[in-house]
């Protein structure tokens, strides 16, 4: 039987040194911590008249923000930027991305894409997509027999 001596803090070093390669590799040894790309996250919702979509974009600004619709796919662009008075060297830590994001969503054929309204407030941009006239819900009444 082979009795092998067990290194945690050794085993845990190798280990960490392994998985930040990995992301050297990934994110390019030259590359800044501030770059790359976020993905904002969003929230989509049907009202019956509108559909909406609001997306977090914090310390964007609405000049840095581009809306497009074309052939029924809303696109939406932008970048965060790094401005600090500071340089990058003197930061602990730096945990909020930078760069620029892009999303794209596949709108249904019952939104009118000539309806688009969008508002930016708080770091939250809300659009909101109306519906078609004929693809908005309308209540039918039954009518006297004769």
């Amino acid at each position: 039987m082979l009795i092998r001596r067990l290194y945690p803090v050794r085993e845990t070093s190798a280990l960490q040194d392994r998985v930040n390669s990995f992301f050297q590799d990934f994110a390019g040894e030259n590359a800044p911590a501030t770059a790359g790309k976020f993905v904002p996250a969003v929230d989509i919702y049907d009202d019956g008249e509108k559909v909406v979509l609001k997306l977090e974009i914090p310390g964007v600004k609405e000049e840095d923000v581009d809306i497009r619709v074309e052939n029924q796919t809303l696109t939406v662009k932008g970048e965060r930027k790094f401005e600090s008075e500071e340089k990058e060297e003197n930061f602990h830590r730096i945990e909020r991305r930078y760069g620029s994001f892009y999303r794209s969503f596949s709108l249904p054929t019952s939104v009118d894409t000539e309806n688009v309204q969008a508002s930016y407030n708080a770091g939250v941009l809300k659009l909101e997509l109306k519906k078609k006239a004929s693809a908005q819900p309308r209540q039918i009444k039954i009518g006297a027999a004769a």
